[in-house]
Formats: C-alpha cells, structure tokens, sequence
C-alpha cells in the first residue's frame, strides 16, 4: 500500500504557518481541526510541521504499542529549566531508572496510608470558610492540595511558602507560554525576558526544596514519604539519585503533584454549581454512606457518585489537556506518511468531546460512567492521565485524593457561582481558569434522612 504524502490539513501562512491560530485560540483550532480534516489533521507552527491524531487507535498506537518509537515533544525543551531532567522531561534509560527508584512511593498500598492525611489537610481548609462568603475556590484547591502534597510525599509544612510556589508556578506558565508562541526560535543560551522570568521561578522553587531536602537529612527517624524513599532508594547497581536530580524530581512532585488534582477540583466544583441537582444527589449519597463520620480510604469504593464527578470533569475539563510526542523514526498513523520530528499532538480536550465515543458530549452526566458503560468505550478514549508506561506515576494518588476532598467539602458545604464573574479557559501548560472561579458558599444544614437515595436525571449543557 502506498501511503499519502501528507495528512490533510488547514491553510497556512507563509511564514508563521498556523501559529497565530494554535496561540489565541487553540481550544477552537484543535476541535476544528478534527472536524474539517479527520483523525490524522496535518498543520505547521511556523517552520515545525505537525499533526493532530484524534481516535482512540491512533492514540494507543503513539502512547502504548509503539511507544519505544516516540519521545516527548521539543515543547518539553520550555519546562526543563524549571523541570530539570525530572520525570515529566527526562527520556530513555535515565528515565526508566528515575521511575523504578520513585515507584515505592505510589503503590496501592503506600496511598491508601496518605487518606488521614488528606482529609486532615481539608478540614484545616475549610476551617476559614464562613458562611455567604464569596471565595475563588480554584485559589483555595491549589493551597490545599499543595499543603497535602508537601505533607504526604514530602513530610513537611510549606503553607508560609505556598505564596512563593504558586508564584513560581505562574512565572514558569507566563515563560512557557512566551517562548512557546516565538516564532524563530532563539539559541538556547540566548538571554530573554522569558528565560530571567524562568530561572527566577527556578529560584524560589530551589528555595522550597532546598528546605525540604536538607530537613529529611536532619531527621534520622524512619518515614515513609517520597523524599525520604528518594533519599534512601538504590538502583540494581546500587547507585543513588544525585542532589540535582533529587532537586529536578522534587520540583517536578511539587507542581505536577498539587496543579493537575487542584485543576479537577476546582473543576469539579465549578460544574456541581452548575448543577444543583447533581449536587444534591453527591450530598445524598455521602449523607446515606458516612452519616456525619469522615469519609476514610475504605469509602471510596461504595463513594460512586463522587468518583463519577471526577471522572466526568476530567472528561470535560482535562487538566493534561493536550499531550505531545516525536517520533524518533518515519511511521505510518492512519494511513498517512509521519516523517521523523514531526510533532504529533493528542488532545483529551477533542476526544473526550467526540460524539462518536460520548453521547451528548458537550453535556455534564456523571452518569455515564456507571455500570459497565466504561469498558464500551474504545482504550484511549478516555486519557486523562495519558498512557502507557509513561501514564502519570500519580495518578491512584490523585483520584483517590479528588474523591476524599470533594467528598469533606460537599458533605460540610454547598456553593453557587458569583453570577457577574465570567470563567475563561487559559490553556498553557494545563488548563487553568483564567480568572479564577469565585463562589459564594452555603454551611449545609442538619442532615435530613429523607434525602438519601435522591435520584440524578440527565443534565443539561455543561
């Protein structure tokens, strides 16, 4: 068989290709792209050719069969000043050691003893919260979540420095997204605003894991978060991580670790607010499961419509939303000829909004992970965590951490959106609410016996 040249794809500008459109507007140019051009979209930014692969086959093909043929993308070459060589940027046999030495700290077993800890951190959340008070909700997930990261995978307190990592946070998203949307690309030593911005958010982070680094050397009693396994794990050759890569992996754990769970809770509770009724019948259920006990690990399996909102806002909203590679060979995807540095973009945003795989798919129904519904969906139609051996390392932590809090919240709280304050979408690195998402919050009254078992009917759009 012979294959096409090229996929099909949207004109271009000469020089600029479709850069402008990828930037200002890319949560519309990458639907439109699936929809006018088919599950292999061929577009170029500036000089670098790409490709938009949009089914579920083609996907599993770049992320699971063939994986050993693809590496992360040259957009990975704007976080390595922050992300070091850590997991996220890290490639090869560097990268496969660095997972087996940090893998301890994720199994089953080891996440379910984080559960106290999270919930614990929650309740010291929702202390400061009063009833009628507006509060932008996305702001307080992240605090909190970057409070249980730092507690269970690196046995500390960094609440005084959580202004600082957030702000960090910000700095490496503005560096990103500048060097990202150049269209010539600089030499790497070539100094820009962007790259100072970066390397000055590098240093604040070095100041927090600095701290933490040097606290577990000072403590010689035994624990059992990822720091201290990091500290104390050794490969087959009996070799141990070095200072810098430890200072790489734990930046990459501090971001990666607390943004992506904070983005699906404030998702999460953005579109309960949305939906009452979907509210009211997560409070029903919690009420008829827990009564007024905290929610423990044991839970979480008999917690399904929890689980299901979850789901459904990382359907929606995936924080991952566009996942990129580069194959390190010429291959063929959808019958089409993919040349060696194309990159290859796979957006959770475009699939999990196709109608071919989600009925109603612009709508929010946590419902529809029910039952057996799931498994007829087609593997990777669902990748909110990516996939194959490089799926996140995280992400039993994270569902189960999304399902604790947003359980303790929804039991003690309801909450309406702010109706003058307009939520915009900000997709750089994840996708972040621009403006944050501003609530004003309701203390729930008594628990009423009668409204367990309340029933959940289709919701409208999302």
């Amino acid at each position: 068989m012979t294959l096409a040249r090229r996929p099909p794809g949207p004109p271009q500008r000469f020089f600029t290709g479709n850069l402008h459109e990828f930037t200002r507007d890319l949560l519309n140019f990458l639907p439109r792209l699936a929809r006018e051009h088919g599950d292999v979209a061929w577009f170029r930014l500036g000089r670098r050719p790409c490709v938009l692969v949009n089914h579920p086959d083609l996907i599993e093909n770049v992320l699971v069969k063939n994986h050993r043929n693809f590496i992360k993308p040259f957009a990975f070459d704007f976080a390595r000043p922050v992300l070091g060589n850590g997991l996220l940027t890290s490639e090869g046999e560097f990268w496969k050691r660095q997972r087996r030495l940090a893998s301890a700290a994720f199994r089953a077993d080891r996440i379910a003893g984080y559960g106290p800890d999270m919930v614990a951190a929650t309740l010291r959340q929702l202390d400061g919260w009063r009833d009628g008070q507006t509060r932008d909700i996305h702001a307080n997930m992240m605090h909190l979540t970057l409070d249980i990261v730092a507690h269970t995978l690196f046995g500390a307190d960094v609440t005084s420095q959580s202004h600082e990592v957030d702000e960090s946070l910000r700095g490496v998203l503005r560096a990103f997204g500048e060097s990202f949307n150049r269209i010539i690309p600089l030499p790497k030593w070539f100094p820009t605003p962007s790259k100072r911005r970066a390397q000055a958010a590098v240093t604040g982070l070095n100041r927090v894991v600095q701290r933490l680094i040097d606290e577990q050397r000072r403590d010689n009693r035994p624990r059992n978060d990822l720091l201290s396994m990091m500290l104390n794990a050794r490969d087959e050759d009996g070799s141990q991580m070095t200072d810098a890569q430890m200072a790489d992996e734990c930046r990459t754990f501090l971001l990666a670790g607390h943004e992506t769970t904070a983005l699906t809770l404030s998702w999460s509770l953005c579109l309960l607010a949305k939906h009452p009724e979907v509210l009211a019948a997560l409070q029903a259920e919690i009420d008829q499961i827990l009564g007024d006990r905290l929610p423990t690990v044991d839970d979480i399996p008999r917690l399904k419509l929890a689980e299901h909102v979850v789901l459904e806002s990382m359907r929606l909203f995936p924080p991952a939303f566009l996942i990129g590679r580069e194959p390190t060979v010429d291959v063929e995807l959808g019958g089409f000829a993919i040349p060696q540095g194309t990159t290859i973009f796979m957006s959770p945003w475009v699939v999990h909004r196709d109608a071919r795989f989600f009925e109603r798919p612009e709508h929010f129904e946590p419902q529809r992970w029910a039952g057996d519904r799931p498994a007829e969906l087609p593997r990777m139609a669902y990748f909110p965590f990516g996939g194959g051996p490089r799926i996140c390392i995280g992400n039993g932590f994270a569902m189960m951490e999304s399902v604790l809090l947003l359980t303790v919240i929804a039991q003690r709280w309801s909450w309406q959106l702010v109706p003058d304050h307009a939520i915009k979408l900000s997709p750089v690195f994840t996708l972040r609410p621009r403006n944050g998402i501003q609530v004003v919050l309701a203390r729930r009254a008594a628990r009423d016996p009668s409204r367990a078992g309340a029933s959940l009917e289709p919701s409208t759009s999302e």
